[in-house]
């Protein structure tokens, strides 16, 4: 049986030699399982391969848009552009451009769509990640290692499944019985027989079991993250934090955000200034992120591709990533990450690359000759803004306003007179352009600036229940999208299922499609 997800073999191109001192990707020959397996050196090289695919390019077959599509923050950069907050001057050759128009769930039909691509990344490392736990209690050597990489593996299958969950269905609260996605936990191959899609209570489920074993696999185990690629014990507990909040699990939302900077020589706040670039993944704030070295570079397709407006002949040059101009011209300007973006240039000023109204300066190459620079997945900041906010929907009011001042007061030199302007509420605008009153509104402000371009917009809005409405006064949004649905759990908001999966799974037919 044909089984979209089972591109690569369970180690065959993920597997890769590792140093002591950087996460080496290099592909070696093809391993058969027993002998990759034979030691915990072994189970750590083929782990370390599932990390090299978080951010290489090549989930569509044929290879056509290869370019649009780096791994995860491909994934981020998607959900952020079919939302309101982010917007592109140009359209380029259309990559990212089609997600921003909301015009991606037609490509369904073949296999270089966003529908394949997201379906397959993320599959693949579902699959990988099965053979890892399979294998891993029968392998020799240290067993501690032994539980750290069993530890990741189950982080990593919650996140890859924690990812598809919100890309193919509307948020957990309400829909708990719709469809959800299949769920495989046992190793598979071209002749497995596919899942059903299940509900999304059955998903979340699996979530939760998958997050609570990696947490207590990598406490007891006592290995500190060898590398920034590494899942450890407090990047599980940031999956967690994330986790919950779709969930509305505010207490274990708070708590697992709280352990996650607990992490020793993590820095929760780091200025504004430091962050520039957004290209390393050894700033003291980084709790989980990709070392890209020059040999490893998608050139071309990288994110920074996507992002860098002054990188002479990549992708941004002619597509630039904006930032929308009501945020933009709601940000105080006390505010450091204002220098994040060009303001709103006059027509004299406007010129080519970064050179055109509210272009983003964040995330930049940190090399332009190698075309190199480290992908970021998860940081510190967004750890305190979920510990904010899942203190504020608790009404504990005096201590969302102590964290969301820990971030506030770091970025902004007036932040403390801001901040007491706003009631102590947990109600939030249900119109994301309305003038902000409440607390809860404030720090939902402040996520959206903090975490622009990193985490994907649209999965925000649709855990809150928001809808968008691009087309305001000063707006310079480039698609008003009048043509499509964008109030609160609209269909456009989520992906649909792959041709290839329904025509390969026996389980799945054309009547489980998403809303078309």
């Amino acid at each position: 049986m044909r089984k979209l997800f089972y591109i690569l073999s369970a180690v065959g191109i993920l597997t890769f030699a590792s140093c002591s001192d950087q996460l080496e990707t290099n592909p070696t020959d093809k391993v058969s399982g027993p002998i990759m397996f034979k030691d915990a050196n072994g189970a750590e090289t083929a782990m370390n391969g599932i990390y090299r695919a978080t951010y290489v390019t090549g989930w569509g077959k044929p290879e056509d848009w290869d370019d649009e599509n780096p791994g995860f923050l491909g994934v981020y950069l998607a959900a952020d552009l079919m939302a309101e907050d982010h917007f592109m001057w140009s359209q380029g050759q259309g990559w990212f451009y089609e997600d921003y128009r909301l015009n991606v769930r037609p490509d369904y039909i073949h296999k270089v769509g966003r529908s394949y691509q997201f379906w397959n990344l993320h599959y693949t490392l579902i699959s990988n990640c099965n053979y890892i736990i399979a294998q891993v209690p029968n392998a020799g050597g240290d067993p501690m290692l032994l539980n750290s990489i069993l530890g990741q593996a189950y982080a990593m299958r919650a996140c890859c499944y924690f990812q598809l969950i919100q890309l193919y269905q509307q948020t957990y609260k309400g829909n708990e019985s719709a469809p959800g996605v299949p769920l495989y936990t046992e190793p598979t191959t071209s002749a497995s027989e596919g899942k059903p899609r299940g509900t999304v209570e059955d998903v979340y489920k699996q979530i939760n079991l998958d997050i609570e074993e990696a947490i207590k696999l990598l406490k007891d185990c006592g290995i500190a993250q060898k590398h920034s690629s590494h899942i450890d014990y407090y990047v599980a507990n940031g999956i967690k934090a994330r986790v919950c909040m779709v969930q509305q699990r505010y207490e274990e939302a708070s708590a697992a955000a709280k352990e996650a900077l607990s992490k020793p020589n993590l820095t929760p706040v780091v200025s504004a200034g430091t962050l520039l670039g957004f290209n390393n993944a050894k700033f003291a704030d980084v709790l989980w992120g990709a070392e890209i070295i020059s040999d490893q570079t998608a050139h071309f397709g990288s994110f920074f591709s996507h992002m860098d407006a002054d990188a002479e002949g990549m992708y941004a040059e002619t597509a630039q990533k904006c930032i929308a101009s009501w945020l933009y011209e709601n940000i105080p300007v006390t505010d450091d990450r204002k220098s994040w973006w060009r303001g709103n240039l006059s027509e004299d000023e406007i010129g080519e690359g970064s050179m055109v109204p509210y272009c983003q300066l964040k995330f930049k190459f940190a090399n332009t000759t190698t075309r190199t620079g480290d992908y970021i997945y998860m940081r510190a900041e967004e750890m305190v803004l979920i510990q904010a906010e899942a203190e504020c929907h608790l009404q504990h009011y005096p201590q969302a306003r102590i964290l969301i001042s820990q971030l506030g007061s770091n970025r902004d030199s007036k932040y403390a007179e801001r901040l007491a302007k706003f009631q102590d509420a947990s109600t939030y605008n249900q119109n994301t352009i309305a003038p902000l009153k409440t607390l809860m509104d404030e720090i939902l402000f402040q996520r959206r600036i903090e975490l622009w371009g990193e985490v994907g917009r649209i999965f925000d809005l649709q855990r809150l229940k928001l809808g968008y409405d691009r087309d305001y006064e000063g707006s310079m949004h480039t698609e008003l999208v009048k043509d499509k649905d964008t109030s609160a759990g609209s269909k456009e908001f989520i992906m649909t299922i792959p041709q290839s999966e329904i025509d390969g799974n026996a389980n799945i037919s054309a009547s489980d499609q998403n809303p078309f």
